[in-house]
């Protein structure tokens, strides 16, 4: 009788031991013991397709991390779907991500009017749509939609920069602006014109914008050269960013032109447009160009190559939007291996919110990615870049958003 009570209370003791081991794991929708669903929406196609190559990146990423094993020994299961640059498509993909592929979280959707359009829906259902492909400022607002977070340094703070480069080296320029007419475009120009300050903004002697559905930005290049203007700001995604480049050059005009960053891109934008059109350009960067030879023997650009060699071997090895792809990827790994077995979308933002200094070393010297439960901008620095024909060349300091 004893012995069979001391068995029974053994039975007990090691049931209740390894009750708390069961209940440490934790799954919401997209999550088991063996896989993490991951939603995306990218343009493959349309208008913007040159971004398709972001989503391709980060599939190739997702590949790599499975053969080493997975997340905390679970698969990513990485559905991406073609919304062509189309609000209304986005809204479609994203209810079929959520609703019937059943996802733990939407991940670097692209687009500011895509994004924009499935905010409400996302913070409502309460799904993380996390590191989104965009700079708009709005997604740093985790007071009203705490399941929306940024990943990219903002628009409004790069414009802000290219501002103040001007106003240090040309304080007598008369600037023109290029841009596209949806939120994203009207960002970046709301930033231009806050770093130019109400005195200066008399500066932009014109300003020209374009649809997404237009076929060229040829007619505005030509109202914009009439204004008499030697300094052009040129806030266009790759395709119309390409046009503008080789219209302002075969037209004769050659201002002092500033690109936005996400146009920066020497393959799919200065090679189409022509690499000689493009020269003296000056943008910003926070991942490293892949055309720069400072980071020929650099550790994580040779990492990059390698990656791109045995998962991404189509990618273009001088297009940076494959830097970016896999560096956010890298991002995402590690606020999962943050998550451990706590898989729930609260938990993903949560570690998303906690990032300390986490740093990938395809980022740029002295960047470095940080947030918290009231920052939801990981990124907050950047430094300027001009274009010589062949490659980018960095010059001054990084520049942060507190500078």
């Amino acid at each position: 009788m004893t012995r069979r009570l001391l068995l029974s209370v053994v039975a007990s003791l090691a049931a209740a031991l390894a009750l708390p081991a069961a209940a440490q794991k934790k799954y919401d929708p997209g999550a088991s013991d063996t896989e993490i669903k991951i939603g995306n929406t990218n343009p493959y196609s349309g208008p913007a397709s040159a971004y398709g190559a972001i989503g391709k990146a980060i599939a190739a990423y997702f590949r790599m991390v499975n053969d080493r094993g997975g997340i905390n020994g679970r698969k990513i299961n990485f559905i991406s779907y073609d919304d062509g640059y189309s609000p209304p498509k986005t809204v479609e993909m994203a209810r079929k991500l959520v609703e019937q592929d059943e996802v733990l979280l939407l991940f670097q959707s692209l687009g500011t009017p895509s994004n924009t359009q499935i905010h409400k829906y996302m913070n409502a259902k309460k799904v993380p749509q996390l590191f989104v492909a965009t700079g708009a400022t709005k997604w740093n607002d985790p007071k009203n939609y705490p399941w929306t977070m940024g990943w990219q340094p903002n628009y409004q703070t790069e414009a802000r920069i290219y501002a103040r480069h001007i106003l240090q080296t040309k304080p007598n320029a008369k600037i023109a602006v290029l841009y596209q007419n949806d939120d994203y475009g009207k960002d970046y120009l709301k930033g231009f014109e806050d770093g130019l300050g109400p005195q200066n903004q008399k500066m932009i002697v014109a300003r020209a914008s374009y649809e997404v559905s237009e076929p060229t930005v040829d007619s505005q290049i030509l109202q914009l050269k009439a204004s008499g203007a030697d300094t052009f700001f040129n806030i266009t995604t790759p395709k119309f960013a390409a046009q503008a480049i080789r219209a302002a050059y075969d037209t004769g005009w050659k201002p002092t032109h500033y690109l936005n960053n996400v146009s920066n891109s020497v393959g799919s934008v200065l090679k189409p447009a022509g690499l000689e059109k493009a020269v003296g350009i000056i943008t910003s960067a926070y991942v490293k160009d892949p055309t720069d030879k400072r980071w020929a023997n650099d550790p994580g650009m040779k990492a990059w190559r390698e990656f791109m060699a045995k998962y991404n071997s189509d990618g273009d090895l001088s297009d940076p939007f494959n830097v970016y792809g896999y560096t956010v990827a890298a991002t995402l790994e590690q606020v999962l291996k943050q998550c451990g077995d706590t898989l729930t979308r609260e938990n993903v933002m949560k570690q998303a919110a906690s990032l300390k200094r986490f740093r990938m070393e395809t980022l740029l010297p002295g960047i470095s990615i940080s947030t918290g439960p009231s920052d939801y901008a990981p990124i907050e620095a950047m430094q300027l870049e001009r274009f010589n024909g062949h490659e980018f060349e960095l010059f001054g300091e990084v520049i942060s958003n507190e500078q």
